[in-house]
């Protein structure tokens, strides 16, 4: 559950379709056997106020909590891995590396942090140190869906588009209803010159997510691109009344990180050429 509320997470709020994960006790729960009841407590009341910070997307504020927290309990790895979070979120990528950092020394064989590391490297550019921290997150837990996408990301940024497109693939056969995966997945399609299986695929996940902005959008270029232009408008209504940010084209390429060819498409949809 933790997991997929961190995935979530990124999609509403960072944006850069990585995935972070969230999670307090989940699997440092070892960690809190020294707290009394009264610090337990005391510890996920204030967690809590940093999720709802972090859902409302006071990334700030919720730094604050998690911080408040260490300052009492040093010794939680699923704290720092949380701070680091809302320090990605606020792009204070070095200062999130030295919490991911703390967290792996703490919690070394948990997968968490270094998936979430792996999001601040890819931050940074530094996409084959992130692609070795998903490795690790797979030689941990072979069937880790998320650490499969976020590696695809990665190598996406190396312009590795085959090996993207297998750990894609690997994620959404790992995890069928992982959207997320897909919608990277027909992406690296459409770059390699796919373009029809890309957008068979597209259709098939707005049948099953019709309130997925990111594949109405990429649906509208790829339609827009083929000529199809009546059905390419259907989309980018549903599209554009659901996520505005798709028509920075700018967010599209550097945030969402979309492949050239699909912002190329969507740069021409929006430019009506």
């Amino acid at each position: 559950m933790m997991k997929i509320l961190g995935f979530l997470l990124s999609l509403l709020l960072l944006f850069n379709w990585t995935e972070p994960v969230f999670a307090l006790t989940t699997q440092t729960s070892n960690l809190n056997n020294n707290l009394t009841k009264e610090e337990l407590k005391q510890q996920d009341k204030l967690a809590n106020k940093a999720f709802a910070a972090t859902n409302k997307g006071d990334f700030a504020v919720a730094e604050e909590y998690w911080t408040k927290i260490l300052e009492k309990f040093p010794n939680n790895a699923a704290v720092w891995s949380n701070r680091g979070n809302s320090r990605v979120s606020q792009n204070k990528l070095e200062a999130a590396l030295a919490d991911f950092n703390k967290s792996i020394e703490l919690a070394p064989n948990v997968t968490d942090p270094y998936l979430n590391r792996g999001t601040a490297l890819e931050g940074l550019g530094k996409w084959n140190e992130a692609i070795a921290d998903y490795n690790h997150v797979l030689e941990l837990d072979p069937d880790d869906a998320m650490a499969y996408n976020n590696r695809g990301n990665a190598e996406a940024g190396l312009k590795k588009w085959e090996e993207a497109i297998a750990d894609y693939k690997k994620s959404a056969e790992i995890a069928p209803n992982f959207a997320f995966a897909r919608a990277n997945y027909v992406l690296a399609l459409y770059e390699i010159g796919e373009e029809d299986k890309a957008i068979r695929e597209m259709k098939n996940i707005i049948r099953k997510y019709p309130q997925f902005p990111d594949v109405r959008a990429s649906l509208t270029a790829a339609l827009w691109a083929k000529g199809e232009k009546g059905e390419a408008e259907s989309n980018w209504v549903a599209a554009y009344g659901l996520d505005r940010r798709y028509k920075d084209i700018n967010w599209v390429k550097n945030v969402r990180r979309w492949p050239d060819r699909m912002v190329t498409a969507l740069d021409k949809f929006l430019k009506l050429q």
